[in-house]
């Protein structure tokens, strides 16, 4: 097993290994495996073989808690002090480990997310958005993160930023992010603008002159946007041979042309 790069120079030895799923600790890590859970005690866990070494040495202090299963090796392993290690039997390890990675988990507290002030006026590039799945949710981070969004910000529709399937598509993303909740799609008419919509119905953005800044309103996958919602509508240009494009793809391709833009 790949060991970590050396965040620091102290170590702390692990503690008892833990095989019950009856376990207080266990029982509440595996609720961070549903919203829910999330919601209720607001932590997270971060799995991936690369995530989690990125993770441990580019952002220790989001994290409190390692867990590596009982045979795992982390002998050499420079944690930090402030991060508690356990052991888990296999079963148990397996059951959090979701991704099925085998590397070592961390666990961190889920950051605040304050509301937004939609009555403000937005600054730079800000993304709302509905996106339900969590892993398109992720996938969109990616992309933000990539490509300059100054803030995402979350309609109650949307997935948790945090469900372990939107951490695995984020690839640490969620980290060089600012986000932020946001209202449900009937309070959108009191935003401040500019602001848009991305639609398959929009007009062309290959001609749109970006404004400096703006915010970018995406709708749920298969959904689209609300009828009523009346925002002016833009649209990724493509050849025509598919009826539209993945909600995901589309903004990641809307951002992407703004970017460009803003480096002219």
């Amino acid at each position: 097993m790949a060991a970590f790069p050396p965040p620091g120079p102290q170590m702390q030895e692990p503690l008892a290994v833990i095989d019950s799923f009856q376990n207080p600790k266990a029982k509440r890590w595996a609720a961070l495996l549903e919203s829910r859970g999330l919601r209720k005690h607001r932590q997270f866990l971060l799995a991936g073989r690369k995530t989690v070494p990125e993770a441990l040495v580019r952002h220790p202090e989001r994290f409190h808690t390692l867990l590596t299963p009982e045979d795992g090796l982390i002998d050499g392993w420079a944690i930090p002090a402030a991060i508690a290690c356990y052991r888990l039997g296999r079963p148990l390890f397996e059951r959090l480990d979701v991704s099925g990675t085998g590397f070592p988990l961390l666990v961190g507290d889920v950051p605040a997310m304050p509301m937004a002030d939609l009555t403000e006026p937005p600054i730079g590039l800000e993304v709302i958005c509905a996106l339900g799945d969590p892993h398109n949710l992720g996938a969109l981070m990616r992309s933000a993160a990539a490509f300059g969004v100054t803030r995402l910000i979350l309609l109650t529709e949307a997935a948790h930023p945090f469900h372990p399937q939107a951490l695995r598509a984020a690839a640490n993303a969620q980290f060089e992010l600012t986000l932020a909740r946001g209202p449900s799609w009937g309070d959108l008419d009191r935003a401040a603008g500019p602001i848009f919509a991305l639609a398959g119905d929009g007009e062309d953005l290959a001609g749109f002159a970006w404004p400096d800044n703006l915010r970018l309103v995406l709708g749920e996958e298969g959904l689209g946007l609300p009828a009523g919602l009346a925002l002016r509508r833009l649209a990724v240009p493509t050849t025509g041979a598919v009826e539209s494009l993945n909600a995901t793809v589309a903004a990641s391709l809307a951002i992407f042309m703004r970017f460009l833009h803003a480096r002219k």
